[in-house]
């Protein structure tokens, strides 16, 4: 009995690894076949993605894509997991895309595939109104807050390294941070228009975050110039060249005839499908 743990795990490893590698390669015929196409990203990351009054996923990614499905002639079903899910890989078919606002990184780079960046944004520093922290040199040694897993937590430790085309070189600029990690960064700015210093002095997040947050209210202000940009991509399984190829056409046409433009400007003000 002892020998049979070890051998049963080697065989569910095994069959999970084949159905990984069924999945990945077949995912664009699935996808034309039954004309539907499942997308994950976040239910609470305005104005990227987030579930409206009506009770419809609504936002930039999700319009960006409704506009991918469009292309490929199917419709989308919005899947919701976990940030560290997402980034996780092996999808096992749980969901066909991923248009979240991910940064494509060489770590994730492993486990994912980024066929097509879509847009770029300023990740930017916000505290309290009432703080008097004028700059970003201010923060060091100050509990920080930000979304686990992400960028910006990367940044805050000091180990961010972003090597996609067209991302601008930048400085880390806050030393020592007593870094606290949230599920997701809005969560981390919930904590801190509670008071200056009250759970946090300051939170990393994307400028869009942080602006649609003071529009609605949060007693927040922006420190300094934005920290980095980063080029967010559609992210999907790795091992299916076929659906990278089909992808990166579809957001290549998506940009040429300016609906990736128009989109941003519709919930951002601001053309992010270029580097600003």
């Amino acid at each position: 009995m002892k020998l049979l743990k070890p051998l049963l795990g080697t065989v569910l490893l095994a069959g999970l690894l084949s159905v990984n590698a069924a999945y990945a390669g077949g995912v664009l015929d699935k996808i034309m076949s039954t004309k539907t196409i499942k997308i994950a990203t976040d239910a609470n990351w305005p104005p990227q993605s987030f579930i409206n009054d009506q009770n419809e996923m609504d936002g930039f990614d999700v319009d960006v894509a409704r506009e991918i499905a469009k292309r490929m002639g199917a419709e989308v079903e919005f899947i919701t997991p976990n940030w560290d899910v997402i980034t996780a890989g092996n999808w096992y078919g749980r969901w066909d895309m991923h248009v979240g606002s991910m940064t494509p990184t060489k770590q994730r780079a492993k486990i994912l595939s980024f066929p097509a960046i879509y847009y770029y944004t300023p990740a930017a520093v916000a505290v309290h109104a009432s703080s008097s922290i004028a700059e970003l040199s201010g923060l060091n040694g100050k509990k920080v807050g930000t979304g686990t897993g992400t960028t910006f937590e990367l940044y805050l430790q000091k180990d961010l390294t972003i090597d996609a085309e067209g991302a601008p070189a930048f400085d880390f600029k806050i030393d020592n941070a007593e870094i606290k990690s949230y599920e997701t960064s809005v969560i981390a700015l919930d904590d801190l228009r509670l008071g200056d210093g009250v759970r946090l002095d300051g939170v990393v997040s994307s400028l869009p975050t942080i602006l649609e947050a003071i529009e609605n209210g949060y007693p927040l202000k922006v420190v300094g110039s934005p920290v980095f940009y980063e080029p967010l991509a559609v992210t999907v399984d790795l091992g299916d060249s076929e659906l990278n190829a089909k992808v990166a056409s579809i957001v290549a046409s998506m940009r040429a005839d300016g609906i990736l433009s128009t989109i941003s400007k519709k919930w951002y003000g601001v053309d992010y499908a270029t580097v600003q």
